[in-house]
């Protein structure tokens, strides 16, 4: 490894093997950048800095790419379009949502059931899901034949809720939740986490958080570029969305495949990555940043990478931010420290945030607390979200990540948000019931929460209900629901006759011949069924003369996302 004091090609971005051909001139450019740290301070030269060397990418210089920038958003303020959504119709929709959610997995802890299930990681990522399904996310009835989802696993409770609402689901099988065998009150069963095999009208892909669904999605990608390019599906308005919790992240399944995304230039795949800083047990990265170390990461595996760390309400004190003390501030505060905050209130986070530079304090010496507290991150902003997906959308020539900075149990109360609990926390005391019953808007009474704490009713207004009409509407404009799957493919194998495998069925005779040889023997044969041949996918990662399969090379071909640039 590099010293980091010694100049490295990528450790430190120096050029080492290129020859000073004009000294004068280096010196020149030094002498003015002296000059600029003299006249306009660190922070103004830190700017033009990293303004060339975006202008040295546009004109592909080569020069190294930042590995890691500030802790705030990647697309700032001035380069945002107006939402397209009715923000009034969209609340009223999370907020029966949320309230669904949270209720659905409650009931279930009821006496003599007590199945358990996960109450908080939705409510970090309900904005997240539903600007996707409002504005972004294709149904299968699209003409483009629509996108695929991998739902983060422990957010199930939030796709129940949904469907609900939207009349896919009953209330019965909702109090199904984790009860798939003994489905009580004529529900359907559902199950704790996505799978197809338990929901096959439902659930398109099985994820959890073991790091299934990242390394999924990127071969989901892969192969509908591959579908793309071998002429036989049009996937090309077909897009792939993964969500994942940034514990999920150290798994070696969710990082291991990371460059096949980025050598295939897969821009029909995005990451959005959860960043509600906790794991089960407590903080990801309590002592560090996790939203940086996956910046790095990221970047460093070539992925478009965008940062959405603060909400519209932190935009002036960042515009007024000349000296740049509250980007610093930001920068070296650890992840522990931020989920402290959320378990406080607004004058711990005046004297512990903001009073740790004079020039920060005196940003908020006006504030008041309740307004320091309302400050939002950017994962849960609609507005900034839309930009952010937008953003992605538009990407070309490779993969991107989302990086939401969120809070675990938002919205839940002060029991729940932030707390190193909160994983775990599967029920609401009956204030905390009636809180979530306020902020959401839900029109049950005292009484009626009180009369039953363990089996607080569901919450749907029906079709008439104007967001409902809106939610609905949405969906058929973006061709259906989402999740859903359709059990008959749209193109049914040909399968081979019996000649195909005549060969095969002679046997080898009194010559031995291992079981790998006789199937690459088979595979030659079904190779010959012109049918059957141009669906058959032979992924060989090495040897494939070992075991003769090198013929396959001039009659199928090796395939790569790029083409043949070489000559062999």
């Amino acid at each position: 490894m590099i010293p980091r004091e010694q100049p490295g090609p990528l450790l430190n971005g120096l050029p080492t093997n290129l020859p000073d051909t004009d000294v004068d001139e280096t010196n020149e450019w030094l002498e003015s950048l002296d000059g600029l740290i003299e006249s306009g301070g660190r922070n103004r030269a830190r700017y033009v800095m990293l303004r060339l060397n975006e202008r040295a990418r546009d004109q592909r210089i080569g020069v190294p790419s930042l590995v890691s920038t500030d802790y705030v958003n990647t697309i700032p303020k001035s380069k945002e379009v107006p939402y397209p959504g009715d923000p009034d119709l969209e609340q009223k929709v999370r907020h029966m949502l949320r309230w669904n959610a949270a209720i659905q997995v409650h009931r279930q802890q009821r006496p003599g059931v007590g199945v358990g299930g996960h109450i908080a990681s939705y409510a970090s990522a309900a904005t997240l899901y539903e600007v996707g399904l409002m504005h972004f996310w294709r149904g299968k009835d699209h003409p483009g034949g629509g996108d695929q989802v991998f739902f983060q696993g422990h957010a199930s409770p939030g796709m129940y809720a949904r469907a609900l609402l939207e009349g896919r689901l009953t209330e019965n099988d909702l109090d199904g939740f984790r009860q798939e065998y003994s489905r009580p009150m004529g529900g359907r069963g559902l199950p704790s986490y996505p799978h197809p095999r338990r929901m096959p009208d439902f659930w398109e892909f099985p994820t959890v958080s073991m790091g299934i669904g990242p390394i999924n999605a990127i071969y989901q990608a892969s192969f509908n570029r591959y579908l793309e390019n071998r002429g036989i599906k049009d996937t090309s308005q077909q897009h792939v969305w993964a969500f994942l919790g940034d514990g999920e992240m150290d798994e070696v399944e969710s990082r291991g495949a990371l460059q096949l995304a980025t050598n295939e230039g897969l821009d029909n795949l995005t990451f959005v990555i959860n960043c509600n800083l906790q794991r089960l047990d407590g903080p990801v990265r309590g002592n560090g940043k996790i939203i940086q170390e996956l910046e790095s990461f990221f970047r460093g595996a070539g992925w478009n990478v965008i940062k959405l760390v603060w909400g519209a309400n932190w935009d002036p004190l960042l515009e007024n931010d000349t000296e740049g003390a509250l980007v610093n501030v930001m920068n070296t505060t650890r992840d522990g420290d931020f989920q402290t905050f959320k378990a406080n209130d607004g004058a711990y986070v005046r004297e512990h945030f903001f009073g740790r530079d004079p020039r920060t304090a005196a940003m908020v010496a006006d504030w008041t607390d309740d307004q320091i507290w309302a400050l939002r991150r950017g994962g849960l902003d609609y507005a900034k979200i839309y930009n952010a997906y937008k953003a992605a959308t538009d990407y070309t020539g490779g993969p991107t990540v989302i990086l939401a900075h969120t809070i675990k149990g938002y919205f839940l109360g002060s029991h729940f948000a932030g707390r190193n609990a909160t994983h775990q926390m599967k029920k609401l005391a009956i204030d905390d019931l009636k809180g979530l019953r306020d902020r959401c808007n839900i029109p049950v009474s005292d009484e009626v929460l009180e009369a039953d704490p363990y089996q607080p009713p569901y919450y749907n207004p029906g079709p008439s209900s104007p967001a409902i009409q809106y939610l609905l509407e949405r969906r058929r404009e973006l061709g259906g629901f989402v999740p859903e799957r359709r059990g008959e493919p749209s193109k049914k194998l040909q399968l081979p006759d019996e000649k195909a495998y005549k060969a095969t069925r002679k046997g080898s005779g009194n010559q031995k011949v291992a079981t790998t040889m006789a199937f690459v023997r088979l595979l030659k044969d079904l190779l010959r069924d012109r049918g059957l041949a141009p669906f058959i996918v032979p992924i060989i990662p090495d040897e494939a003369r070992t075991f003769g399969m090198d013929s396959f090379f001039p009659t199928i071909k090796i395939y790569n996302a790029n083409g043949q640039q070489y000559t062999p």
